[in-house]
Parts: C-alpha cells; sequence; structure tokens
C-alpha cells in the first residue's frame, strides 16, 4: 500500500475549509508508517483530457490555486498506474468531484479521480471502470463527465447505506475500482453520520472486490473531510481496510 503526497499539498491556497491550515497535518500524523511516494505535477495534456481549455485557462490565471491543483492531479494520476502493482491513496487536495468538464464549485477546480481515469484509457490499460464516492456530497462532476459513458460506473453512496457499495460491486463489470474518497459524512463532521470504523468496512468491502473482480486494482483520492480531529483517524481506518 503506497500513499502518493507532495509537500505542496501543505500550502494553504486559499480560504475554503478543504485548504484550511492543519488539515493535511493532521491526516500525515495518523499514517506515518505507511510507504510515501511524492507526486508529481499534472501536464496541460492530462487536464485536457477531460476538462475545456477555457476552463483550464481560468483555473491557471489562479497562479496559487492552479500550481496545488497540478500536482493533485499528478499525484490521483501516480495512485492510479501504482494501482496495477498493488493498492494506493492519493493524499491530495484540492478536491476535485464537483470539476465538471466546463466549470467547478464545492472547493474543487480540476477532477482528478476522472482525469486518473480517462488516462488509462488512452494508455489503453482498462476499458471499464468503476468510481465509488463515499463524500457526502454527490460529485456531480464526476456524474457529468461520464454521463453516457458505458465503460464507466459511478456510483455515489447515499446516506449510511454502505451495503450499497457492495451491491455495485457485485452487479458492476470492471478493471479497476476507483475511489473518491470523502470523510464528511462522519458523525463528527458535517455530515453527522459514520463511525470511524465505517470507514474501515468500506475500505474492507472495496479490497475484497477488487481482489475478486480486477486482480487487486484499486485506488483513492482524498476528496472532503474537515474536522482535523477526526480526519486523520477517519483516513487511517479507510486505508487499513483498503489495503
Amino acid at each position: 500500500m503506497k500513499v502518493v503526497f507532495h509537500p505542496k499539498f501543505h500550502e494553504v491556497y486559499t480560504s475554503d475549509p478543504a485548504a484550511e491550515a492543519g488539515r493535511m497535518e493532521s491526516i500525515l500524523k495518523e499514517i506515518s508508517d505507511f510507504e510515501f511516494v511524492e507526486a508529481e505535477k499534472a501536464g496541460e495534456e492530462d487536464i485536457l483530457l477531460v476538462h475545456t481549455l477555457e476552463h483550464y485557462a481560468y483555473v491557471k490565471s489562479y497562479l496559487k490555486i492552479y500550481e496545488v491543483a497540478m500536482f493533485a492531479v499528478g499525484g490521483t494520476i501516480r495512485a492510479s498506474e501504482i494501482a496495477f502493482e498493488e493498492p494506493s491513496f492519493a493524499l491530495v487536495r484540492p478536491p476535485g468531484h464537483h470539476a465538471s468538464p466546463d466549470h467547478s464549485w464545492g472547493f474543487c477546480y480540476f477532477n482528478n479521480v476522472a482525469i486518473a481515469i480517462k488516462r488509462l484509457f488512452k494508455a489503453k490499460k482498462i476499458e471499464r471502470a468503476v468510481i465509488i464516492d463515499f463524500d457526502l456530497h454527490y460529485g456531480d462532476g464526476t456524474a457529468n463527465i461520464f454521463r453516457g459513458d458505458k465503460n464507466v460506473t459511478y456510483f455515489h453512496m447515499n446516506d449510511a447505506d454502505i451495503e450499497g457499495i457492495e451491491r455495485i460491486l457485485e452487479e458492476e463489470e470492471y478493471e479497476i475500482i476507483a475511489v473518491s474518497a470523502g470523510f464528511d459524512r462522519h458523525k463528527d463532521d458535517w455530515g453527522g453520520l459514520l463511525e470511524t470504523e465505517d470507514y474501515e468496512e468500506i475500505g474492507k468491502i472495496i479490497a475484497k472486490f477488487a481482489k475478486k473482480r480486477c486482480n487487486g486494482r484499486r485506488f483513492g483520492a482524498l476528496e472532503g473531510g474537515y474536522n482535523h480531529e477526526v480526519l486523520g483517524r477517519n483516513v487511517r481506518a479507510f486505508l487499513d481496510g483498503f489495503s
């Protein structure tokens, strides 16, 4: 199990909760025993696999955000590549699942997971993928990107329906599982729904089906999660199950 990270993610690049000081540190102190790989910056051609040139230029005009966002995409791409050898997690920010081809909101700028999946398709490494999103909020950007694409299934968990993840992974065909891992559904975060141990159970379910259905190929990327008091423990619980 490898965690992809870069010191750039410590930067406070804007005033939103995803960019808040101490957020990444709260996670790192809980998962320091994992093996870390340094993220590399994505290229313009990676962004344009998903986003319009106009949207790319818009984000680029905010240089501080743009620099961190390009590392977030690059880190998620790296995690998707590592997934062919072992499970991986992109500990990145900004998040991405609210980023559509031509616009974004909700603390997101580029759709990290969608770009990583599109890149695997372009490289002909996979023909089918499933994206599991357990963030509190629906990933409208991811849904918009893959709407009508029969080769990608996007599934957003409703409420505390962990069993729904198991159902979709049992029903669908896929060659890799990508995870938009948001931790704001926790009982002490915005959602007030899940216990810390629920994240470990989610990780175990995904790991079980990855091993059963797609040669173990699985990777995740950080989305939401804003209570620093519990965020690190929740990420740790998920990674313990996921690995």
